[in-house]
């Protein structure tokens, strides 16, 4: 008998450790408490954004300045999703972007309605569930955000009629998630996609963090993955924009700067390679993570246009 209780008090005490454990990880991984900047004019932390900071808080005033609309719609699960629309044309493609990882649009795709406008696009930038304005507490990497982003296109579709052209756009988790949107059967007003450093699927970055923190990745996913699926009931395990990639049918612009310390460049690379559609791929010598943009504004606004040559206008090319 006593044998058999050590036994149970064994199995109690792993299952305990596993679930503990389990929920650590999810907590730190997944959860957030949707906290506004405290930040004026937020940019994204770290030193490789200060040299750009007056740039970004000049574009940040400017987007502010201008005339959109806010606007609001429900997830598939009852979420409500924020966003605000800008339009500088009338009747012209609507790009609808998407920022990062526990990332709020006007800092993450700061600069987003300028290079939108300069290809004479309209724009709908929106905040990703539990984060910012948009509410929710659970990120999942794209699995339910690529839902998030159907339901966009469906409220562009509502709003602008069958008429309109609609470009997918999203820097990092953003990416992902209109990469992993980029594998569904989209409707034919969807036209491309602009993946901005994007990772290949959550395995491969949930993995890379955690080996820069000098910790067993391959001994600890598996509870990350487990944290999901008991306390959040998604499977991160599906996140995976290059699997998404190989099914993807309409044009993808891929863009990264090649010094990106967070998400590989190689992780483009390997996205660009999978994709089964027309495609392209930008690289900025020595930018960071979402830097491309802002170090080669010209550059990238011109490989957008050669991909994109039916859906935009730039100047000299009227």
């Amino acid at each position: 008998m006593t044998a058999l209780y050590i036994t149970l008090g064994v199995i109690v005490g792993i299952i305990a450790f596993v679930l503990l454990a389990s929920l650590a990880c999810f907590i730190l991984t997944f959860y957030s408490l949707r906290r506004s900047p405290k930040e004026e004019y937020p940019i994204p932390p770290g030193k490789i954004y200060e040299p750009h900071r007056e740039t970004m808080v000049a574009w940040i005033k400017e987007a502010r300045r201008m005339p959109h609309d806010d606007v609001c719609i429900k997830s598939f699960d009852g979420l409500t999703l924020c966003g605000q629309y800008y339009e500088g044309a009338p009747d012209a493609p609507i790009e609808i972007m998407f920022p990062g990882y526990r990332g709020i649009a006007e800092r993450d795709l700061c600069g987003g309605v300028q290079r939108a406008f300069a290809l004479h696009h309209n724009v709908l930038v929106v905040n990703q569930r539990a984060n910012d304005n948009s509410e929710g507490h659970v990120i999942t990497f794209g699995v339910r955000e690529h839902r998030d982003c159907l339901s966009w296109i469906d409220y562009v579709l509502e709003r602008f009629g069958e008429d309109v052209n609609i470009i997918l756009a999203g820097v990092s988790m953003g990416a992902a998630t209109v990469m992993m949107a980029g594998g569904t059967d989209l409707p034919p007003q969807v036209v491309g996609i602009v993946a901005d450093c994007g990772y290949t699927s959550a395995e491969d970055i949930i993995k890379k963090v955690i080996a820069e923190l000098k910790l067993p990745s391959d001994l600890l996913y598996p509870f990350v993955r487990l944290g999901g699926l008991i306390y959040g009931g998604f499977d991160v395990g599906k996140a995976s924009p290059i699997e998404a990639m190989k099914r993807c049918r309409v044009p993808v612009f891929f863009a990264h700067g090649d010094a990106d310390a967070y998400v590989p460049y190689e992780m483009s690379l390997r996205n660009y390679d999978a994709c089964a559609a027309k495609k392209s791929l930008f690289t900025v010598s020595g930018a960071g993570h979402g830097l491309s943009y802002i170090i080669d504004s010209d550059g990238y606004v011109k490989a957008l246009y050669d991909i994109f040559p039916d859906y935009s206008v730039i100047k000299g090319k009227e």
